[in-house]
């Protein structure tokens, strides 16, 4: 498996495979897929890195410039993160978040936030301790991760696209 910058011919694969693989979500309000369009239309589709098996595109993951109250340091969301629903649990969005936190990280970014499952997150270094809130969810699932050292705290707010 490879892993590769998005390029202009991706745009309507990554878009089927993101609907396909938010669709049976209980937690998907059905619009991930119109959010990364809206990500990439706005330039806020800072990094977006795609998954390709055999020629075949598999995984898709974004990141978006977000802001912290009192935290002038460059953070960066991670999410939507895809993969085709037959092939999820085989490891291609691991694969997917973990080079793309390496590339942040080298980029000189501060760090890394999202919201999502701790049990899943954890294993990558995400923290939900009630140090950053986003509206009204509870601290777990509201987690960062610090590439220099700063520990985030404050209200979290995301690119447009996302909100």
């Amino acid at each position: 498996m490879d892993i590769r910058a998005e390029t202009p011919g991706d745009i309507e694969t990554i878009y089927a495979l993101t609907k396909a693989a938010f669709e049976p979500m209980p937690y998907s309000d059905g619009t991930e897929q119109d959010c990364v369009n809206k990500l990439r239309a706005d330039g806020d589709l800072e990094l977006s890195l795609v998954a390709i098996d055999q020629g075949r595109l598999v995984g898709h993951v974004a990141f978006s410039p977000v802001s912290i109250t009192g935290a002038p340091q460059r953070w960066l969301g991670l999410g939507p993160v895809s993969v085709w629903p037959e092939l999820q649990k085989t490891g291609i969005g691991s694969s997917l978040i973990k080079t793309g936190l390496e590339m942040l990280k080298s980029d000189g970014v501060a760090g890394c936030v999202l919201i999502g499952d701790p049990n899943y997150y954890r294993r990558f270094g995400f923290l939900g301790d009630g140090s950053l809130s986003y509206r009204d969810l509870a601290d777990d699932v509201v987690q960062w991760l610090s590439f220099d050292g700063t520990r985030p705290k404050g209200v979290l707010t995301f690119s447009p696209g996302l909100e």
